[in-house]
């Protein structure tokens, strides 16, 4: 599923130059990838704008560098000391690497509570055990661009590639 949505991330972003599902669908198929995974990565896609739209938090047309949506789309809004605890599947879903990653951005401040829920949601919906750190980073991007949220140079970076494939200066 992921190396169709790495595709589709790179080659049709934001709807605008992205087929209809059916003849999206049939491009994909005509690429080589897998009838299977193709269904499998649209059904995600269609899971994942139907939870932003949960969360309140709806694609707008706004440029790419907005600010991300802020967590006053929660129906009662966490204080600053407030705590998120993960569940039992969420934790084995998701493995201490991604729940790291995911209190990292936090931190950062790149990762609203709001679509804090969003990325966790779509990762536990990967149905990966433990998900690997580059899906997490590849779903987040894909929250992201989805909601025309373009984050700052250093958590792109992140979002990068692997750190052990990067070459020191």
């Amino acid at each position: 599923m992921f190396e169709v949505l790495n595709y589709l991330c790179n080659n049709y972003w934001r709807g605008q130059t992205c087929p209809e599902i059916a003849e999206l669908e049939h491009k994909l198929n005509a690429v080589g990838f897998d009838t299977d995974q193709v269904s499998e990565a649209l059904t995600w896609l269609g899971e994942l704008t139907q939870a932003a739209s949960g969360h309140g938090l709806a694609a707008t047309p706004e440029p790419a560098s907005a600010a991300p949506p802020s967590a006053s789309v929660l129906t009662i809004a966490p204080k600053a000391t407030s705590w998120r605890i993960y569940t039992r599947s969420e934790q084995h879903r998701l493995g201490a690497q991604c729940l790291g990653f995911i209190h990292f951005l936090e931190s950062a401040g790149a990762l609203p509570l709001a679509m804090r829920e969003l990325v966790v949601d779509r990762a536990v919906a990967a149905r990966a055990a433990p998900l690997p750190l580059n899906d997490l980073k590849m779903i987040i991007k894909i929250v992201y661009r989805s909601l025309g949220y373009q984050p700052g140079p250093l958590i792109s970076d992140e979002l990068g590639n692997d750190h052990c494939e990067r070459v020191c200066h």
